[in-house]
């Protein structure tokens, strides 16, 4: 039991470090981000390329590989998604079009990691050894990938409320019409939280790379656990995508454990739909 709920949190955290991302690049920046998922891949690849290749440690390849995504974030926010923000009318106009340009983004990061690493299952063995936790035996992988969740996770918490930077990017979630009335520069902060969100993909691939296989088609998966756990959590609430992620980790482990393996996917969808039905808007997000 205690095994389970453990890898359960590990899975949880995980999902919960993602869908934090994608709420920043949605909540501030109002994009819809379909290649997410892709992203993320794309750092576990870089991972594995850095231990395979170089022997260089997932925790020290986090280094090279955070910075690279909040780069590349930036760069697409500047070169593809800031002509969209220009000619959109509305939040709703750029939400579609965001999600239309991001899914063909999706297409080429998928297609170029298919020419380089092809469509195999990829791992690499890192800490894959024993650790005994509260009477039982976990894999130290594990709880390395789960500690790393949770330091990005506060850390990315504590600068949105604690600091006077985050205090302006979460104003321009909350009000971007009124955000300039005090000289906030909207774009500026739009393009910031996009590369943030990046970079948090990028270290949520690291962890996923750890512990999980993975494959050049598996980013469509991790866009809608980060999805789900966004919508479950309440839009733009990063302590909603926090709890939800756990909750959500924690319910795949059991049912996979305790029921069917092959019905991990189904009870997503039951506590997605459950939720929703009691309180539509999330369980932290403002009902109306």
């Amino acid at each position: 039991m205690i095994e389970n709920l453990v890898n359960g949190l590990v899975l949880g955290g995980t999902y919960a470090l993602v869908a934090m991302g994608l709420t920043i690049q949605y909540g501030i920046a109002r994009i819809m981000n379909l290649a997410f998922g892709d992203l993320i891949i794309a750092a576990c690849f870089g991972t594995f390329v850095l231990y395979s290749g170089f022997a260089l440690s997932p925790v020290l390849a986090l280094f090279l590989i955070v910075p690279l995504g909040f780069a590349f974030n930036y760069f697409i926010y500047q070169i593809v998604m800031r002509p969209l923000v220009a000619r959109a009318p509305n939040s709703e106009a750029l939400e579609v079009d965001s999600i239309l340009v991001t899914f063909g983004l999706l297409f080429v990061i998928q297609g170029i990691l298919l020419v380089i690493f092809g469509g195999a299952y990829t791992s690499y063995s890192y800490l894959n050894t024993p650790v005994n936790v509260l009477g039982t035996i976990v894999a130290a992988n594990r709880l390395v990938a789960f500690v790393l969740a949770l330091i990005f996770g506060a850390g990315i918490l504590f600068v949105l409320f604690r600091t006077r930077w985050g205090t302006t990017l979460r104003a321009v979630a909350l009000a971007p019409e009124s955000a300039p009335l005090y000289g906030i520069d909207v774009n500026a902060s739009a393009r910031l939280a996009f590369a943030i969100g990046g970079a948090l993909a990028a270290s949520g691939g690291v962890v996923v790379s750890m512990y999980q296989t993975f494959t050049a088609t598996a980013g469509v998966v991790f866009t809608m656990k980060a999805l789900i756990v966004v919508i479950l959590g309440g839009k733009g609430s990063l302590t909603g995508a926090l709890v939800a992620g756990l909750l959500l980790g924690v319910v795949e482990t059991m049912v996979a454990a305790y029921i069917d393996p092959g019905l991990t996917l189904a009870a997503t969808y039951t506590v997605f739909l459950l939720l929703l039905l009691v309180r539509p808007s999330g369980m932290f997000g403002k009902a109306g």
